[in-house]
């Protein structure tokens, strides 16, 4: 009788001391990073249970990153690699740059393929001349302006080996690519630091990781007729949500709304949609998808997606209309 007193309490004990360690194991804290790059309002929000310390140089680590592909990426800073590119006035034939940036410009290009030239990071000229007129808030660049600043060829830019790339003096901005870029580099950092459940909102742009307290992360999407709404919501683990559309940067002039993804084709905003949302595994991905597809009709776009794997979009119609790629469902 004593041995089995005995022995149902070890086993309690146990229990009691597995129940704590879980306990411990589980219980998290939530701790938020706010920061200001690539013309963007970027916040981080991580559960876990390292320590505040920890968590800090995480978030400084991350801060760093973007600090440091802000100043590489940045096209108006004269102070920036990419400004250093396109407007270079040395005698050298040959640029040696940050490794950093020399892999963003082939990604770059090789997504231009990809998209058939829709997705075109040399078009820093004609996206500088209507960034011009946004910023002034009235009027639209003339046919003449547009005319002188048409050129946009891909094959000015030039990679060479060992991180140099040819001084062609090319036109090359990197919005379409930059910020999804970092922020994947941003998630993976958090996981490699062991922070697995995570939300960044860098926009647009948002990353999630696995929400441990509920089934998944939701996502809202801002409606482009009234911003401050959400019209539709996913429900996401591991994921990247990224909507491009027309609503955030832009200016009205004479009725019509001028925003800032032009489309290669015309030089002019591109007005096949309002917004598209893209769901996939990587950030980075997903923004050059996000800007792609919203350069093509909605037609192609549902096509495109409704093709590839791991790639699933909402587009809001020019007409207010909401249409899905077939496995949406899995989200919602």
């Amino acid at each position: 009788m004593k041995d089995k007193k005995y022995l149902v309490g070890s086993i309690l004990l146990v229990i009691i001391l597995v129940v704590t360690l879980l306990s411990r194991y589980y219980t998290s804290t939530t701790y938020t990073k706010n920061m200001y790059y690539m013309d963007t309002y970027i916040t981080i929000k991580v559960s876990t249970n390292k320590s505040k310390d920890k968590v800090d140089k995480v978030f400084d680590k991350i801060d760093n990153l973007y600090k440091d592909y802000h100043n590489l990426t940045n096209p108006y800073d004269e102070n920036s690699t990419l400004y250093y590119i396109n407007h270079n006035t040395s005698n050298e034939e040959e640029l040696t740059i940050d490794s950093r940036l020399y892999d963003l410009l082939k990604l770059g290009m090789d997504y231009y393929k990809e998209t058939n030239g829709l997705l075109n990071i040399n078009m820093g000229n004609i996206i500088s001349l209507w960034k011009s007129y946004r910023d002034k808030g009235e009027g639209i660049p003339s046919k003449e302006e547009i005319e002188s600043n048409k050129e946009h060829n891909i094959e000015d830019i030039v990679l060479l080996d060992n991180n140099k790339i040819k001084k062609t003096h090319p036109h090359i901005d990197l919005g379409a690519i930059a910020k999804g870029y970092v922020t994947e580099l941003a998630s993976k950092t958090l996981k490699e630091e062991g922070i697995t459940s995570f939300i960044i909102n860098a926009g647009g742009n948002v990353v999630v990781g696995k929400n441990n307290k509920k089934k998944a992360y939701t996502v809202g999407i801002q409606s482009p007729i009234k911003p401050s709404d959400i019209y539709t919501k996913v429900n996401v683990n591991n994921k990247a949500v990224v909507t491009s559309g027309g609503y955030e940067r832009f200016y009205e002039y004479e009725g019509v709304k001028y925003h800032h993804i032009i489309d290669p084709s015309t030089l002019y905003p591109a007005s096949n949609m309002q917004s598209i949302t893209v769901i996939t595994s990587s950030s980075s991905l997903a923004d050059i998808m996000s800007t792609y597809l919203f350069l093509l009709d909605t037609d192609k776009a549902l096509e495109y997606v409704n093709n590839h794997d791991d790639l699933e979009c909402i587009i809001y119609t020019n007409d207010g209309k909401t249409l899905k790629s077939k496995g949406i469902d899995k989200y919602e």
